[in-house]
């Protein structure tokens, strides 16, 4: 019989971590327990933009997930990606004196399903190369060199539409961004949409797969009660990140490491938003999924649908068999 996953440690691959700034350069925020590949940033104390970095664009080159701008390099802001974690500057984004932070990080990895891939716009529809060897559920690109929208490919709302990162709009559908067409082991496609293939301009893309027991890209349907849907996802998760589809709705993401340590898991904070951490108390993490406690309509909204992305903190099951706990 096959293991039930293959990652039995996913803090091997995915980690949120949290640290006080003191305005201090050179500032070595570690327990990431590995040495990431990209590493998304925001200030929770204060109204402030989330800041995101990779490997590939290189260390201290940060994009805004909760707007459209294009790179920017901020010497002062995280400024190398070490073995147990990263290094900050003095910037206010990521080390402002007295603030709180918190810092969601993953390793590229194919046994993790997660792969950073780089490209130039041609504005000619074709396919880009990744390297995940599994099927992508969900790709995030941005345009690195113009002032556009993130675009967002995810397999529950289909290769003829497409959300947005940095805004609230539900999802749309044009074949100019994905050619109408599903992602392959191998490939994905891109149209001729500007937003996505603008010819010249230097593209990124986020590439994730589900991964049994570490990784899971899925949809829910709302009813509006306290008592609201079960997401199975066969994890305890350490991070959510969700979007209504069908109306304007705030993105937001939660994840095991901010306020309270027990159910229910509170710490809002949204992607699109510049807004401080807030405590709404809404879900379970359970050890093979998540239970929503709240009938708001950005999380809970009757008949209405969801799209998530998942990550874990442990399988529900490891490779030998052995079931993980609830928080």
């Amino acid at each position: 019989m096959a293991a039930y996953t293959t990652v039995d440690n996913p803090e091997l691959y995915f980690q949120t971590v949290l640290w006080t700034g003191n305005d201090t350069t050179a500032t070595a925020i570690t327990g990431v327990g590995f040495q990431p590949d990209m590493t998304w940033i925001k200030e929770r104390s204060q109204v402030r933009s989330h800041v995101l970095f990779d490997v590939v664009r290189g260390a201290t080159v940060q994009l805004n997930p909760n707007d459209s701008a294009s790179d920017a390099t901020v010497a002062e802001s995280l400024q190398s990606f070490d073995a147990d974690g990263f290094t900050v500057g003095d910037a206010t984004s990521v080390n402002e004196s007295g603030e709180t932070y918190v810092g969601w990080n993953w390793k590229e990895s194919a046994t993790a399903g997660f792969d950073i891939v780089s490209f130039t716009g041609n504005e000619t529809a074709r396919t880009i190369a990744h390297s995940l060897s599994a099927v992508p559920k969900m790709i995030i690109a941005k345009d690195r060199d113009a002032n556009d929208n993130w675009n967002i490919y995810n397999a529950t709302i289909g290769n003829d539409s497409h959300l947005h990162l940095n805004v609230g709009n539900a999802a749309s559908g044009t074949s100019t961004y994905w050619q109408d067409t599903t992602p392959t082991s191998s490939v994905f496609y891109i149209g001729d949409g500007g937003e996505v293939n603008k010819s010249g301009n230097n593209f990124i893309a986020y590439c994730f797969a589900d991964v049994q027991g570490y990784s899971k890209f899925g949809s829910y349907t709302g009813n509006q009660d306290n008592d609201g849907p079960f997401i199975y996802t066969g994890f305890r998760p350490a991070l959510l990140i969700c979007k209504q589809t069908t109306s304007v709705k705030n993105w937001f993401i939660k994840d095991n490491k901010r306020l309270a340590s027990f159910n229910p898991a509170n710490g809002h904070l949204y992607p699109n938003q510049t807004h401080a951490g807030e405590d709404y108390a809404d879900f379970d993490f359970l050890s093979n999924g998540i239970k929503i406690r709240h009938n708001g309509t950005d999380v809970n909204e009757s008949g209405e649908t969801y799209v998530y992305a998942a990550f874990a903190e442990a399988p529900f099951v490891n490779s030998n068999g052995v079931p993980c706990n609830a928080r």
